[in-house]
């Protein structure tokens, strides 16, 4: 299978609210592991919607390949695999037989075709031996599990994952994880996600989203080296905290241990009490939330915009061949 990359240049969108959920988003994705990163109600979603040809832009393009995503639905919706952030299942079907509903949606018309591809996701899921269990019964980390199978069908060339891993417990989290990370081979794979860890994690490239702009696009262990020499720590007391804040380029607080400890962001520590810090990821997308260029310079400060569309009524639209009920 030929592998592509896709393209996404000055992608806007505003609710008739007056909302600007997407401000001039522009991309270049290729195929493996793309982060996209950013907080609740930074535009993730609605980016994911519309690239899963669920909702519409109002301005802008995308290609993946010679697909013009915008325009010719039906050809994404053939190469599409999309887990939406909820979904529906019928609680009373099986795994095997909801999966083998999907692939018919799909267009696997042949049933013997079919019957290897609900066999082949299954067991690639590591959902074969549960595979007569009602959906009801399955744990989140089983039902997202599902969920990919679902998007596997059809060896498809775009495959988004909207806030995957969230409400997973950390042993479900690392078996998704551990799934996801096998499907970038030949597909352009995007994770949207507000969780810096399944980036770090995952990814060869990410871009960090805020308010509707991209802030930074960068290969994460080339972000996380920028940073070094750069972040310090210290431990405050809690009632000097709003003041520190005010006096120093705080990035991010956290407690250790009951105890108050914050990075600062500089070319050298503002004095002797702090110390260095090797960085993470973590440090690079609290440095670009705070308005602090990884490298060189500011990020321009945007308006605030709230990612404020409701899900579709049938997130599993972007499934279905044309002409399917």
């Amino acid at each position: 299978m030929r592998s592509v990359q896709l393209k996404i240049e000055r992608l806007s969108k505003t609710y008739p609210n007056g909302v600007h959920a997407l401000r001039d988003v522009s991309l270049t994705i290729a195929p493996g592991m793309f982060g996209l990163l950013g907080p609740n109600g930074a535009g993730k979603s609605t980016l994911m919607r519309i690239l899963a040809t669920l909702q519409e832009a109002d301005a802008g393009s995308a290609w993946l390949g010679e697909i013009d995503v915008l325009r010719d639905k039906e050809a994404v919706r053939r190469t599409l695999g999309y887990l939406p952030q909820e979904f529906g299942l019928y609680a009373r079907a099986t795994a095997a037989e909801m999966l083998d509903h999907f692939a018919v949606l799909k267009g696997v018309t042949d049933g013997g075709e079919r019957r290897d591809v609900v066999r082949s996701l299954l067991e690639q899921t590591n959902l074969w031996d549960a595979r007569h269990r009602r959906l009801g019964t399955f744990s989140g980390g089983m039902r997202q599990r599902f969920g990919i199978a679902v998007a596997l069908i059809g060896n498809p060339r775009l495959i988004i994952v909207d806030e995957p891993t969230a409400g997973l417990d950390p042993a479900e989290r690392a078996r998704f994880l551990n799934l996801l990370s096998e499907l970038g081979e030949n597909a352009v794979v995007i994770l949207s996600t507000h969780i810096v860890e399944d980036v770090s994690d995952l990814c060869q490239r990410m871009a960090i989203i805020q308010e509707g702009r991209i802030l930074l696009e960068a290969e994460p262990q080339g972000a996380v080296q920028a940073l070094r020499g750069r972040v310090w720590r210290r431990e405050v007391p809690r009632d000097e905290l709003r003041a520190f804040e005010k006096a120093h380029p705080v990035i991010s607080t956290t407690l250790v241990g009951g105890r108050t400890v914050v990075h600062v962001h500089g070319d050298a520590p503002p004095d002797d009490s702090f110390h260095p810090v090797e960085p993470d990821l973590k440090d690079v997308y609290f440095t670009v939330m705070r308005g602090i260029g990884i490298g060189d310079g500011e990020v321009e400060p945007q308006p605030v915009a709230v990612d404020a569309a409701p899900p579709p009524d049938d997130p599993w639209a972007a499934f279905r061949r044309p002409g399917a009920a």
